[in-house]
């Protein structure tokens, strides 16, 4: 039976991994006390004795835990901003063409971001396809719940006698230099940041991205022709296309929320083209996509353990 640590558990997204792990059988989860949790000696001892560990934790925090690991068979999956451009790591976005084998042998892993993931989700197959040129100047919006924020602005959102402000849709990442671009361009090998605009809203958990494209300014094709791209990469059982993906004219934010499913749709027309990922931002953005990359290294089902 293999053994996996969370360090970092207490966190929004370590709780929500825990909670797909808790009830298998196939696995050992070893857990530290309480007065534990940032002792160095202790977390490197059971990082060390794991077989796979997951990190849940700030940039500069999952750095020192990834420098702690001396053991050569431990995987690691790394849920932090800090190695996901790093080249010793797998990017941990198992559907993109090839990246299932690439996880599979690997011993590092950074799964994506949530916003990025799904800018990375939409832009990179057609980036491979010659349908999007490198040098594309593009755009991206995506709105999340707020649980995406962590415990704080978890605790602000909750709190009785919260700001009257949230509860309208907040934008932010105003400055352009939000911590996803990094990625957001170099895995779909860009030569330009997109411009980014993240919206968060007055709802727990869900988000859905959408890069709007000019069909003038593609490099080759058309609508039909993304949608078969999708069509023939994204059919699931995590990640699935859709031509359904809108509901009577409208698409939540909240749709996939408390799921670890991604559904990728095309709208727009012949002229005016919006690609969208509707996923949770805990789920297939964050600890979902975690627990399938688990799975991938272990050899078994997808979906185990995943609410899809």
């Amino acid at each position: 039976m293999k053994k996996v640590f969370i360090d970092g558990s207490a966190g929004t997204t370590g709780l929500r991994i825990f909670q797909r792990l808790e009830a298998r059988d196939d696995i050992e989860l070893i857990r530290l006390a309480e007065e534990d949790r940032k002792v160095i000696e202790k977390r490197k001892e059971v990082i060390n004795n794991s077989d796979i560990t997951f990190l849940c934790l700030p940039d500069d925090a999952a750095i020192e835990s990834v420098s702690l690991c001396e053991n050569p068979k431990t995987v690691i999956i790394d849920t932090s901003t800090a190695h996901r451009t790093n080249a010793d790591f797998v990017y941990g976005l198992p559907e993109l063409e090839n990246q299932h084998e690439k996880i599979k042998s690997s011993k590092r892993i950074a799964v994506p971001g949530c916003h990025a993931g799904g800018f990375v989700s939409l832009v990179a197959p057609l980036v491979k396809a010659g349908i999007i040129d490198k040098s594309a100047l593009l755009f991206c919006h995506s709105v999340t719940g707020y649980s995406g924020g962590g415990k704080k602005m978890i605790a602000e959102y909750e709190s009785q006698d919260r700001d009257v402000l949230l509860g309208a849709p907040r934008q932010y990442g105003l400055t352009q230099n939000h911590k996803h671009l990094k990625e957001m361009k170099a895995i779909c090998t860009l030569e330009n940041n997109p411009i980014f605009c993240p919206v968060v809203s007055d709802f727990y958990s869900g988000m859905v991205v959408t890069v709007p494209l000019f069909a003038k300014d593609l490099k080759s094709g058309g609508i039909e022709d993304i949608k078969k791209i999708y069509s023939d990469l994204y059919t699931g059982p995590i990640v699935k296309y859709t031509d359904e993906i809108a509901d009577n004219g409208f698409l939540s934010g909240a749709k996939m929320s408390g799921l670890d499913s991604m559904q990728v749709g095309v709208l727009g027309n012949d002229e005016r083209i919006l690609l969208c990922a509707a996923f949770d931002n805990l789920g297939h953005g964050a600890s979902g996509c975690a627990v399938e990359c688990m799975n991938i290294v272990l050899g078994c089902d997808i979906t185990t353990g995943l609410e899809l």
